[in-house]
């Protein structure tokens, strides 16, 4: 099962498949990470923390 590089929470591999680059098998944050975002030119460290 692939899990989030920054957080180590499980992703599915449909979720992987989207929003992975091609060459990784996991992603490098995810939807319930706090501390860092995912957007449209790659990941960047969160501005504050986000709360679930």
């Amino acid at each position: 099962m692939p899990e989030c590089e920054n957080c180590g929470g499980f992703v599915t591999d449909q979720y992987v498949r989207v929003f992975a680059p091609p060459e990784m098998t996991t992603v490098r944050v995810c939807p319930n990470c706090p501390d860092m975002i995912r957007e449209k030119d790659g990941v960047r460290e969160a501005k504050s923390q986000r709360r679930n």
